[in-house]
């Protein structure tokens, strides 16, 4: 078991009573183009397996069905892996309640092992060695990344960025470190190379997009969660509600496109 992911997951707010409900109601699965750029990358016109760590409630997991002949989220949060299996539908997908360094999968039958936005909450060397046991020789691990903000529209951007740094600033104030401080995004790369389970590694990016009205860019910031003394604090809860009454002026009810870019670290086996 990881002692690093388990306390991330502790202090992250993720267990919190209805939070995964807001999770997956708010939070954008992956377009096509992202997983088509994977499939891709993999060298395979329909994987065979796609394992997918730290899967949440299924947003990812659940994206391949159709894509994919069997696909298998990992997740060792009780709440959002029990959300995940009473969201999804179909029968080639299903769920293990596993941290990601110990999926129990078997050796060498995934064609992809994707990370979606929750790489930085693993351990780096233990994860990847269990992402190249269970994948096959030539196929592909993913650790996938959208950036935040995501494109709406200028002054909702700006908001949303707003939050963001306040969120940022008072962590620092309070000594709270985010779930990516010590494995950050940028670094993912770096790791997957370090970890000399890759012949070759680099960076891919993808876009694609969704359709977002306030409602939806309001429920995405309530989305990130955290400790309760970080959303509590009035610097943070100002800049919520610049972002809610931001959100209501300028987006309302109308659905706008949301473009959703990715950054994906890709090693291959």
């Amino acid at each position: 078991m990881s002692a690093f992911s388990q306390e991330l997951i502790g202090r992250s707010g993720y267990l919190s009573e209805g939070f995964a409900d807001v999770y997956d109601r708010y939070r954008p699965s992956p377009p096509r183009e992202v997983l088509d750029v994977l499939t891709l990358a993999a060298g395979v016109e329909r994987p065979q397996l796609v394992v997918d760590l730290g899967c949440g409630t299924g947003l990812a997991t659940r994206a391949w069905a159709e894509l994919a002949e069997e696909v298998v989220g990992v997740e060792p949060n009780p709440r959002m892996i029990e959300r995940a299996r009473r969201a999804t539908e179909q029968p080639n997908v299903r769920y293990v309640e596993a941290y990601a360094a110990e999926t129990g999968m078997p050796d060498g039958e995934a064609d992809l092992v994707t990370s979606f936005q929750s790489f930085h909450w693993m351990e780096p060397e233990p994860v990847l060695a269990e992402a190249s046991r269970i994948l096959r020789t030539g196929r592909v691990f993913a650790a996938c990344d959208y950036d935040v903000p995501s494109f709406t529209e200028p002054e909702v951007d700006a908001a949303f960025a707003d939050f963001m740094r306040a969120r940022r600033e008072q962590r620092q104030r309070l000594l709270v470190p985010a779930g990516a401080a010590r494995w950050p995004k940028d670094r993912h790369l770096e790791q997957i190379r370090a970890s000399g389970r890759f012949r070759y590694a680099r960076e891919l990016v993808a876009s694609g997009r969704r359709e977002i009205d306030a409602e939806r860019m309001i429920g995405l910031a309530e989305s990130i969660g955290g400790p309760p003394e970080l959303s509590g604090e009035h610097e943070v809860a100002q800049a919520f509600e610049r972002l809610r009454e931001t959100a209501n002026r300028v987006l309302r009810d109308r659905l706008w496109t949301q473009l959703l870019c990715y950054r994906i670290r890709v090693g291959i086996k």
